[in-house]
C-alpha cells in the first residue's frame, strides 16, 4: 500500500510534464532540427522523441508513440535517419530545450536554487523508475544526465514523462481504446488536444475521427454532443487510477516529503513557463 496521499503521485507530475511537453511546441526545436537537415515538422517531432531509441524504424515509433497513425510515421520514417543520425538529433534536441527554458523562464529562473532543489528532486524520483516494459522511458535513462540544472530538470522531467506514457498505453490497450478512440475519449474529458490540433498532427482524418466517435458511442461511452457518459467518465478516471498505481515507483523513492516539496517547486516553475506563452492558447479541446 502507497505511503503517499491519494494522487500525489499524478499531481507532482502533472506539473513537470509540461516543462518536457513544451519543448514540442517551441520554435526552437524547428530551428534546431532545421540546422541539420530535418525541416518537416512531423519528421522533426518523430526523430527527437524516438531518438534514445536508436535509429528505430516506423514499427517501432507506431508502438511506443501509440496514437499517431502508421502512415504518417511511415512517411517520416526511417528516413530522417537518412538526414541526421540519432546522435546529431539528441544533440540539437538538447540544445532546443536549452533556448526554450531560457527564453520561458528567464535567466534569474535558471540560475535559482530553487530550480537546482527542483533538478535534484525530479533525478532522485526518477532514480526510482523501472525499465521492464518501459521502452521509451528505458531508452531515456540510458542517456547521460545534463549538467547544467535546467537541463537536468527537463531530462528528469522527460523521464517521468515517459515512465507513465509507457505505463498509460498499457492501461489502454487494457481498457479496449485504439488510437483514435484514446484520443477522441480524452479531448471529451476537457484536458485532451482540440480535434483541430489533434487532425493535424497525428494523421488522422475527420472521418477516422468520426468513426472513432460512433464506436465509443456504440459501447455507451460518448453521448451523441462527443461528452462522456457516466461510463465513459468511470472508464477515464479508472484509466487514470490504472496509470498511478503503474506509475507509483519514482513517488514512493522520492517520498512523501520530497514529492510535495517537487510539487510546489514545479508548480512556480509551470507557472513562469506558462505565463511566457509556453503552449497555444487553443491547445485544449
Amino acid at each position: 500500500m502507497s505511503t503517499l496521499p491519494p494522487r500525489a503521485g499524478r499531481r507532482c507530475h502533472n506539473v513537470i510534464n509540461p516543462i518536457h511537453s513544451s519543448l514540442y511546441f517551441s520554435p526552437d526545436l524547428g530551428k534546431e532540427l532545421g540546422a541539420i537537415g530535418v525541416t518537416d515538422s512531423p519528421a522533426a517531432y518523430f526523430a527527437s522523441r524516438a531518438a534514445a531509441m536508436g535509429a528505430v524504424g516506423p514499427g517501432t515509433v507506431t508502438a511506443t508513440f501509440y496514437n499517431f497513425n502508421h502512415e504518417l510515421v511511415s512517411a517520416h520514417v526511417p528516413a530522417v535517419w537518412d538526414t541526421a543520425s540519432p546522435e546529431t538529433v539528441l544533440a540539437a534536441r538538447l540544445r532546443a530545450a536549452d533556448s526554450t527554458l531560457r527564453r520561458l523562464l528567464g535567466e534569474e529562473t535558471i540560475a535559482s536554487p530553487e530550480l537546482a532543489e527542483a533538478a535534484q528532486l525530479a533525478l532522485r524520483a526518477a532514480a526510482g523508475c523501472t525499465r521492464h516494459a518501459r521502452p521509451l522511458y528505458a531508452a531515456h535513462a540510458d542517456l547521460p544526465v545534463p549538467e547544467q540544472p535546467h537541463l537536468a530538470y527537463w531530462h528528469a522531467a522527460t523521464l517521468l514523462r515517459e515512465h507513465r506514457g509507457d505505463a498509460h498505453l498499457a492501461a489502454l490497450l487494457a481498457a479496449g481504446l485504439d488510437p483514435v478512440e484514446a484520443l477522441v475519449s480524452h479531448t471529451a474529458t476537457g484536458k485532451g488536444m482540440a480535434p483541430r490540433w489533434v487532425l493535424a498532427t497525428r494523421g488522422w482524418h475527420r472521418s477516422d475521427w468520426e468513426d472513432a466517435s460512433a464506436r465509443l458511442r456504440a459501447r455507451g461511452l460518448l453521448t451523441a454532443e462527443g461528452e462522456l457518459t457516466e461510463a465513459g467518465t468511470a472508464l477515464r478516471t479508472g484509466l487514470e487510477e490504472t496509470t498511478d498505481r503503474m506509475d507509483l515507483a519514482p513517488y514512493e523513492h522520492l517520498g512523501g516529503a520530497g514529492v510535495a516539496r517537487l510539487t510546489e517547486l514545479g508548480s512556480g516553475i509551470l507557472d513562469k513557463a506558462m505565463a511566457a506563452g509556453a503552449f497555444p492558447a487553443d491547445l485544449r479541446g
